[in-house]
């Protein structure tokens, strides 16, 4: 019998796959779980037309993230910050307060998660860091670390 997954089975599939079972099994456990539907042909149109739409939206959302990518390319965050007697910074300049300064200063939204700053910044001067925006697009943020006064 030929059944649509609703939600991952183990051993069997993941949700959405059209899986081929034993009629006792669909019957007996993925049916009454609601684990599974018979594979009819609306339910086969419908798996179709769910599998267009999210084709759809992960290409709108690669689209997305190429044009933030570009975006980032061309503008530079400048953050300014506390410092001791010897040049050193009080603390580092965190990706918050990166992603926060980008939001505010160019009005591009990056989750503080995808800045990836290698090791803490911890002295003045410019930084080149890498931001992963989703579906295998990075984009590159100039940082500009200044003195507060």
């Amino acid at each position: 019998m030929k059944v649509i997954l609703q939600q991952d089975v183990k051993g069997k599939g993941k949700k959405g796959q059209m899986i081929n079972v034993a009629d006792g099994y669909a019957r007996n456990f993925l049916f009454p779980g609601n684990l599974a539907v018979p594979a009819t042909e609306g339910a086969v149109a419908v798996l179709k037309m769910q599998e267009k739409a999210k084709q759809r939206k992960i290409a709108e959302e690669t689209a997305q993230a190429q044009a933030d990518a570009e975006k980032l390319q061309g503008c530079t965050v400048k953050i300014a910050a506390r410092a001791g007697a010897a040049g050193k910074l009080f603390g580092s300049v965190t990706t918050k307060e990166i992603s926060e300064a980008l939001a505010a200063q160019h009005g591009i939204t990056v989750e503080k998660n995808c800045i990836d700053e290698g090791e803490p910044i911890k002295a003045f001067g410019t930084y080149t860091l890498k931001c992963k925006l989703g579906h295998g697009v990075t984009g590159t943020i100039h940082l500009v670390v200044s003195e507060q006064k």
